[in-house]
């Protein structure tokens, strides 16, 4: 017996070290932080604060959300405690100006990857796809993308979908504004025929919503990406190897399962973890 015991406690002394050698390593995995970012000691992030469920604030005024998470835990990495970090809510027209302003050292905002953006700030890896949609009343005549030909879609400024549309309906009649909130609440008054935005945003708007449905047909489909500034190759080395070792120990999965209702579960799952569909 007294055998038995030493020879357990030894191999349970072996799987403890085993364990932290493997955290040790995990961490190591990550390239040394860039003195500008090591020397502020905390992770200035910009985050959405209107888009479940990527970033968004609760009933509580909490920040929240799957991209969220994923700043935080940079931060985590980084300065050894999820505290060290100082988020930002941004818009998607504020978004990259307040990156190159300094405002913030990284943003984690629901960020389309086109050429025009490519010019001014830099990408990390792409972690998700993300495709478009529109929103409409539920007894509302538009079945597919070309029944908005002529009337008024209400999108956000400096969206990837206002820029879709700028340049594949030029003649359409759009009405820009500042949030999704703001976008939702003019659908509703009747200010506009249609909202469109990020369909991860509307599928969660129309899950709650029965006098709302999604007219379905997706366009607009880009990868999403970290945005840093240009010029900061040592930052945005260390960006793309916290998002594989997110990959990696599979926390993207645990994080959709903390945010997301289980019956839109799987469309998110999707876009983490299936190649981008063909859309418009």
């Amino acid at each position: 017996m007294t055998t038995l015991v030493s020879r357990l406690s030894a191999l349970s002394a072996f799987a403890a070290t085993a364990f932290t050698l493997s955290l040790g390593a995990q961490a190591q995995s990550l390239p040394p932080l860039p003195e500008a970012i090591k020397s502020a000691g905390v992770l200035k992030a910009g985050v959405r604060c209107d888009q479940p469920p990527y970033g968004y604030k609760d009933e509580t005024g909490k920040f929240a959300g799957v991209e969220t998470e994923m700043a935080i835990q940079i931060a985590a990495w980084a300065f050894g405690s999820p505290d060290k970090i100082e988020l930002t809510c941004v818009t998607a027209e504020n978004r990259i100006p307040q990156l190159a302003g300094k405002k913030v050292d990284i943003l984690i905002a629901t960020l389309g990857v086109t050429p025009e953006r490519a010019r001014v700030i830099d990408f990390s890896k792409p972690y998700r796809w993300g495709g478009s949609d529109m929103l409409v009343a539920k007894d509302s005549p538009i079945k597919k993308l070309d029944d908005v030909a002529g009337k008024t879609v209400i999108m956000l400024k400096g969206s990837t979908q206002a820029k879709w549309f700028e340049d594949n309906m030029p003649k359409l009649e759009g009405l820009r504004l500042n949030t999704a909130s703001d976008a939702l609440q003019a659908l509703k008054q009747g200010r506009g025929d249609a909202y469109t935005h990020d369909a991860a945003t509307l599928v969660v708007i129309a899950a709650k919503d029965p006098s709302l449905r999604l007219v379905g047909e997706p366009f607009a489909v880009s990868d999403a990406a970290v945005g840093v500034r240009k010029n900061e190759p040592e930052w945005l080395a260390y960006v793309d190897a916290a998002l594989d070792r997110m990959k990696a120990e599979g926390l993207y999965g645990k994080w959709v399962d903390k945010w997301i209702p289980a019956e839109i579960r799987p469309f998110y799952v999707d876009a983490f973890t299936k190649p981008k569909p063909s859309a418009r």
